[in-house]
């Protein structure tokens, strides 16, 4: 079955957790004993209906304050298709842990209060899921029960988002009016709003065809292991074991092994389950080859006619982690690209991102925690690396501070 993994974005109390509740309720995944005790915790918070923001708010903190703090996956699953859901903050202080939930998910949730309209955390979180390359933005524009479920507001807030939306890369952006507390066009169609068309959010999520997102063409193993088993039986068997970024690989390919440049053919593609006839992304396998080449960790393994960038100097956009420290021109972090992790100089700030007019700010170039800015590194060994507009798992990376070990930004190569 396929998988659909999903985020959802917006403002305070535009209703994400809501949302997610709502959606996991009316599609009987939860446990009786869950329901019961949001049920209890509702009664006790003096809830009018059900809370089911609580049902993805587990923080003492996020339940005390009525709001998302950290991300927070749930799971649930229909018959046509599984879903892991990242339930992301809302407050701009939180900006990273939206950009932490939403670096692996095919499709963003982008909630409207109906009554507020666009806001400048609905600027901020499109912006991050066009920069994340997040192809699919559903907006759900929320609580239109507040608003007498009116066509023209709906119609209003679509438009205005549109011409916002028209300066980002967003290829498919759907439009929903609902309200997740009463279940208006979550689930089941609204009989409220008989003027809208469209299918509800379930439907759309079952539907939305994914299949395109992953780079099926540019093949990249990064190599996580060398598997040399000790038995007899095995004693011959020297397997090459990752996670495929990108590509589809069958034994008797020619490829190419970085940096070193030797050159075999694939003897074998291993699983667990046995041998496979071809592999591609996102699965895990074990690649043994026709020739002895040294190859360890770090190491990625390519087709000889497609092979990534290789170089030390990188232009990426960084989003910053740090709250005890700022981005240190010239200041020499740790850089973790797929299995590889190199030592990286800041060697230029170009500029930072107003998040809200999308505009360059080039005479104030301190980048602190939630800000967004394009740098350029300058790495101790070479990295092979695709742009993250072409495949996000070669084109992303981490920075980590020397000294504390803290993760202190993330990174997409330009």
């Amino acid at each position: 079955m396929e998988l659909l993994r999903f985020t959802t974005a917006g403002s305070v109390d535009d209703g994400k957790s809501t949302l997610i509740g709502r959606l996991m309720y009316d599609t009987k995944t939860i446990f009786e004993d869950q329901l019961e005790a949001v049920v209890t915790s509702s009664k006790k918070r003096g809830d009018e209906n059900v809370n089911l923001a609580l049902l993805t708010d587990g923080l003492r903190a996020e339940r005390e304050q009525g709001i998302t703090i950290d991300v927070a996956y749930r799971y649930f699953a229909t018959p046509k298709r599984k879903f892991i859901i990242a339930d992301t903050p809302g407050h701009i202080q939180y900006t990273r842990n939206m950009v932490t939930g939403a670096s692996t998910a095919n499709l963003a949730i982008i909630l409207i209060d109906a009554r507020k309209g666009i806001v400048e955390q609905t600027c901020r979180h499109s912006f991050i899921a066009s920069l994340l390359r997040i192809q699919h933005v559903v907006l759900a524009v929320n609580k239109m029960d507040l608003v007498d479920y009116s066509e023209a507001r709906f119609d209003e807030i679509v438009s205005a988002y549109k011409e916002f939306a028209s300066r980002l890369q967003i290829p498919q952006m759907t439009f929903i009016p609902m309200s997740a507390l009463n279940g208006d066009n979550v689930v089941e169609k609204s009989a409220n709003m008989p003027w809208y068309q469209g299918a509800p959010l379930l439907y759309h999520l079952e539907t939305v065809y994914v299949g395109s997102d992953a780079n099926h063409v540019d093949a990249r193993l990064p190599v996580q292991w060398v598997i040399r088993p000790q038995s007899n039986e095995w004693h011959d068997f020297r397997g090459f074991a990752g996670r495929i970024a990108g590509g589809v690989f069958k034994p008797g390919d020619d490829v190419m092994v970085l940096p070193s440049g030797f050159t075999s053919k694939i003897k074998g593609i291993h699983t667990a389950d046995g041998e496979l006839e071809e592999a591609f992304h996102p699965q895990s396998v074990a690649i043994t080859l026709e020739d002895e080449i040294d190859i360890s960790r770090g190491d990625m393994i390519v087709k000889p006619n497609n092979q990534p960038n290789v170089s030390q100097d990188i232009e990426a956009m960084i989003c910053w982690f740090s709250e005890k420290q700022k981005l240190n021109p010239g200041g020499h972090y740790i850089l973790q690209h797929t299995s590889r992790e190199v030592k990286a100089k800041v060697t230029a700030v170009r500029y930072k991102v107003n998040v809200n007019t999308l505009h360059k700010i080039e005479d104030d170039l301190e980048i602190g925690l939630n800000e967004i800015g394009r740098v350029a590194f300058r790495t101790s060994a070479p990295l092979f690396h695709d742009s993250y507009r072409r495949n996000r798992i070669t084109g992303s990376f981490v920075l980590v501070d020397p000294f504390t070990n803290n993760t202190v930004a993330a990174g997409m190569i330009r």
